[in-house]
């Protein structure tokens, strides 16, 4: 089965199965690009720019620090070994979602009119796009003014807050090369900075996806570009983000330590609200990562503490562009998911019925604590007010929830766990869960 895609990509089969089996990387933009030819695919729809690419600037080939121990599994999109869906439906639906991805990203208005795409695929189109850009950001392009790229961050941070994937797989990309088009040869710090926080989203964005390996790159380079910058905020950001990522790969107490070490650190001290509030940010990742481990006791001490920080700053939400903001609220929405995974689903749902969902700061915001509420009831047994939950997240922020693996993990999980409705049943087909 594999001779015909070895002949037509120059490969030979083996290597056309090792590809196909995950054992040898499929990330090098020329291997994408001969899978593409062979199938007859667009390169932009796996993310590739239509030339060549250009060798990797000297920010690109800086290695990571803390790699993931899982590293980052190849996207491949079409089933060459000719088993399970066929790959003209297969490249039908990638081409028609990159054309859906590139008018969202020049309407920013656009909702949930996605009815001819896939968008159980979105989370791989944003991947391959987001690796594809890193492979030579800035290469081959003309600087923006600051000004311009200030903007499109701003775009790109409502896009990432209204849950809008479709459009964020085309902007966010394109904002790291434009960042590093301008970053380079660049005498000021604000250019760095700004660069920092487009890599921060982009590593906010993967962290959702469960893509670890990436995740550290793009969160390396944020910090990077921070320290470059002089950004204590973004600095900090950035750690944060790292001990999130250490979390997902089991590194429990490497993620206590680097978030209780940034967030002790004296540059944030005298970095006035702002450093203030990004204390509290990182000690509530430290509580989280407690409430792993199972310490019931210090997750709730540390989120006690990070309760204390909101309410001394205040009812409004600080660091809107890093992070998930943070305020009393914020910590009260932290509470749902630190208290299910300490093994208090009880606990979870009475700091759920205290939030008003309307008053959190974004759909984003708004999508995670009803899928936190939904995990609550799937622990408590309550299986149709979980998939009731899930419904109304799906209404609110539909991208997210059917790209999110955490969400298709649930949801695989109902239909296995218990009797599977009609809205189950359509919920699982509409998210690319098989039924």
């Amino acid at each position: 089965m594999l001779a015909e895609p070895g002949v037509l990509t120059r490969y030979s089969g083996a290597q056309v199965s090792r590809h196909e089996r995950a054992t040898s990387p499929m990330t090098d933009a020329d291997v994408l690009r001969r899978f593409a030819d062979a199938i007859e695919l667009l390169h932009q729809a796996l993310g590739l720019a239509p030339f060549a690419p250009p060798q990797r600037s000297d920010m690109a080939s800086r290695s990571v620090q803390l790699p993931s121990p899982l590293g980052s599994p190849p996207i491949v999109w079409v089933d060459l070994s000719g088993e399970g869906e066929g790959p003209l439906r297969r490249r039908k639906l990638i081409a028609g979602l990159a054309a859906t991805a590139v008018t969202a990203a020049a309407s920013p208005l656009l909702g949930t009119g996605m009815t001819q795409v896939d968008e159980a695929l979105l989370g791989e189109l944003i991947v391959a796009r987001l690796r594809d850009a890193m492979l030579g950001p800035g290469q081959g392009l003309e600087a923006p003014s600051p000004k311009t790229l200030a903007t499109d961050f701003a775009r790109a941070l409502a896009d990432f807050d209204a849950c809008r994937y479709a459009s964020l797989a085309v902007r966010l990309p394109r904002l790291i090369r434009a960042g590093h088009a301008l970053t380079t040869g660049a005498d000021d710090t604000d250019s760095p900075v700004l660069l920092a926080k487009s890599y921060l989203l982009a590593t906010r964005l993967l962290a959702k996806l469960d893509e670890q390996g990436l995740g550290w790159m793009t969160a390396d380079r944020a910090r990077q570009l921070a320290e470059v910058g002089g950004d204590p905020i973004a600095t900090a950001e950035a750690a944060r983000q790292m001990a999130v990522l250490a979390r997902k790969a089991g590194w429990h107490q490497d993620a206590l330590s680097i978030a209780l070490t940034a967030a002790d650190h004296p540059d944030l001290r005298r970095a006035g609200r702002a450093g203030v509030a990004a204390r509290g940010l990182l000690k509530q990742s430290a509580s989280y990562t407690l409430a792993r481990l199972g310490d019931r006791d210090g997750m709730r001490e540390l989120t006690d503490e990070a309760a204390a920080i909101a309410k001394e700053l205040g009812s409004g939400t600080l660091l809107r562009d890093h992070g998930v903001g943070f305020s009393p609220l914020t910590v009260q929405l932290h509470k749902i998911s630190a208290e299910n995974h300490a093994g208090d689903p009880l606990a979870a749902l009475a700091a759920a019925q205290t939030i008003p969902l309307k008053a959190l700061p974004s759909v984003e915001r708004r999508s995670r604590a009803l899928s936190d509420i939904a995990v609550t009831y799937d622990r408590l047994g309550r299986h149709s007010d979980c998939v009731r939950t899930l419904l109304a997240a799906e209404q609110l922020a539909p991208e997210e929830t059917h790209a999110r693996p955490a969400t298709k993990s649930l949801i695989s999980s109902l239909l296995i766990s218990g009797p599977a409705s009609t809205e189950l049943r359509g919920l699982a087909e509409r998210s690319g869960v098989l039924v």
